[in-house]
């Protein structure tokens, strides 16, 4: 009988995902504000919401890097 590691938990995918899907919100927000502050809305929002990928990006690379031993 093999014995899982705590990598491969379901629970730890679903909390990278919950926390991809609240980094890219925050980063929405903030990007709203700022862009609410600056004159342009949806320049913020987009500004935000590339922001909030490349977060996600970096996020991912880090959890992946865990497992590659």
């Amino acid at each position: 009988m093999t014995k899982k590691s705590n990598l491969d938990s379901p629970w730890r995918a679903a909390g990278l995902v919950g926390a991809m899907g609240l980094d890219v919100a925050i980063c929405i927000c903030l990007g709203y504000v700022v862009g609410d502050k600056l004159g342009s809305v949806i320049t913020g929002v987009l500004v935000g919401l590339a922001v909030g990928l490349y977060t996600c990006v970096l996020l991912v690379k880090r959890v992946l890097g865990d497992t590659d031993g």
